[in-house]
Order: structure tokens, then C-alpha cells, then sequence
């Protein structure tokens, strides 16, 4: 085991103890998703290795490639889809994953709604807000977000456990993490996904549940 990874992860691990004490809150209830999207099997096994169980991935055809096999020889793996979701590959998601980040579109909504009945296996549900209103990124705009949510609940029928942002590169987070909240507790969803390497601290102090850990783990991608 890579004593490098190891202690990454336990400083991540302690950073989010502190966190969660100096704002009141409990860190059992904060759960580290550790992106290991890109990372060969033989990293991510150092993870495992290393108790750690939360997983996330941008790619479906990554994943299916790397964690059926990892799953079988670690159980209690929990497995975090975190980048986009073609409605194509909506059948090979639900089989795979524990939650999905990236709710983003009505005609998405209708693909879950339809396969996760046919499942019989409904993952959790996160809507991903576009808080900077980004061109170039996908999810909901915040002024659409409270109709869309509705619209997922009442003509789809699923099950909308939290909201999910990622801020613009080069903006502070904090109004992005306020104003991702702020939709959720006016929406009564109780997860928030927010917070990456270089600001789940932060993330955590607005209230962030869930917060994607990639590179203060893995260390630089290639």
C-alpha cells in the first residue's frame, strides 16, 4: 500500500473532522466521495485497502470496466456517478451505481423514471444546479430549479434525495453553496452534494452532506 495515498486520505479525514466541529455539526453525517474517475484498478485498490468505501466516477463505461470486479472483492463498496448521464446509458447506471449526481433534464427524468421501474432498483437521486449559469456546464438553472424538482416528483414519480453544484473556476463558493441550500430546504431535500479538493471545508460549513474528493486523494491526474 502506497503510504502516500493513505495518509491523503486520512488528512482529508481529519480536515473534515475539523470542519464539521468548528460549525457544529457531526462528521459521521458528511460522506467523502472519492473521485476515482481516470485512477488504474491497482490505485484505487489502495483506497480499499485503506478502508475507505465511497466511490465516484464520471463515466458509465469507465466504471463498468473497473468496478464490477472491485465490488466483488471488497463488499460494502457504495458507487457515486458524478459526471453526465446520456439517456442511453441509463439501463447500465442503474445496475451499477448507489447514487446519481447529475439529474439535469426533463427527458432524463423520464428515462430514470421508466427503467427504474423496470429495475426494480432506484439509486439516490441528486438534481445538479447550474448556480453560475454557466454556458458551457449542464444542469438546471436556479430560477428553473424549484419547478424542475416538482416536475421530477409529480409527472415522473422519483425521488429527488439532494441537489448537486459544482462552482465557477476562479469564483468564490461560498454564494454558489448558500444559494444551492437555499433550494433544497425550500424544496425539502435533505442532501447537498457540494465541495471538491480545494473546497469541501468550506462546503461543509455551508452544509454540504456529500463532498467529491479527487486529487487531495489521488494526487494529480495525468
Amino acid at each position: 500500500m502506497s503510504a502516500s495515498l493513505k495518509d491523503r486520505l486520512g488528512n482529508v479525514r481529519a480536515a473534515i473532522e475539523r470542519a464539521a466541529a468548528a460549525n457544529g455539526r457531526e462528521a459521521a453525517n458528511i460522506t467523502l466521495i472519492a473521485v476515482s474517475k481516470t485512477m488504474p484498478v491497482e490505485t484505487i485498490e489502495e483506497a480499499l485497502a485503506a478502508g475507505h468505501r465511497v466511490f465516484g466516477e464520471n463515466r458509465v463505461q469507465e466504471a463498468k470496466a473497473k468496478w464490477p470486479a472491485l465490488k466483488a472483492r471488497f463488499p460494502g463498496v457504495e458507487l457515486h456517478l458524478i459526471g453526465p448521464l446520456q439517456t442511453n446509458k441509463v439501463r447500465d447506471a442503474l445496475a451499477l451505481f448507489d447514487a446519481i449526481h447529475a439529474l439535469d433534464r426533463e427527458s432524463l427524468a423520464a428515462t430514470l423514471a421508466k427503467d427504474i421501474t423496470r429495475a426494480g432498483r432506484s439509486p439516490r437521486l441528486f438534481v445538479e444546479v447550474n448556480t453560475g449559469k454557466e454556458i458551457s456546464k449542464s444542469g438546471v438553472s436556479p430560477a428553473g430549479a424549484d419547478e424542475f424538482i416538482e416536475t421530477c416528483r409529480e409527472r415522473n414519480g422519483l425521488v429527488i434525495s439532494g441537489l448537486m453544484c459544482i462552482p465557477p473556476l476562479g469564483e468564490p463558493p461560498a454564494p454558489h453553496f448558500t444559494l444551492l441550500a437555499k433550494i433544497a430546504e425550500r424544496n425539502g431535500v435533505p442532501l447537498l452534494s457540494m465541495g471538491m479538493s480545494a473546497d469541501y471545508e468550506e462546503a461543509i460549513a455551508h452544509g454540504a452532506t456529500h463532498i467529491r474528493v479527487g486529487t487531495a486523494i489521488f494526487g494529480a491526474r495525468a
